[in-house]
């Protein structure tokens, strides 16, 4: 099974901070499970990072270094993604979260995310 990880999951599972569901914790730490993260995820956190929304433990390479060693596989972002926001319903208005709903729909994803509002697009959501 494949499963693309939301910014917030990727942060909260690093930072081992308790609003990460079990059972999305349980689905990161499996072996057997295919974990992808988007290039997105990456480009939001340095964002923030350089805007000051967010600190982390460790630095953004050290984040990157550490997907390497938990085996979570970097999503890069195709022409037929980008293809795919001008056909999503305009329900969510953030252009990181519209770009990984359309990676998870078109890549055929299960989506790691307490975003509920996601359901709305049809993305299979894990939580």
């Amino acid at each position: 099974m494949r499963y693309l990880l939301d910014t917030h999951s990727l942060i909260w599972f690093l930072e081992d901070d308790k609003r990460l569901s079990i059972t999305a914790r349980d689905i990161i730490n499996d072996d057997n499970a295919d974990i992808y993260l988007s290039i997105v995820s990456i480009w939001e956190m340095a964002i923030k990072i350089s805007i000051d929304k967010l600190k982390l433990s460790q630095s953004l390479k050290q984040v990157i270094d550490i997907l390497e060693q938990q085996s979570i596989t970097l999503l890069s972002v195709k022409p037929v993604h980008i293809l795919a926001v001008v056909s999503l319903p305009f329900e969510h208005r953030d252009p990181f979260d519209r770009l990984l709903i359309c990676q998870a729909l078109v890549e055929d994803m299960k989506f790691i995310s307490n975003e509920a509002l996601f359901l709305r697009y049809g993305v299979d959501r894990i939580w």
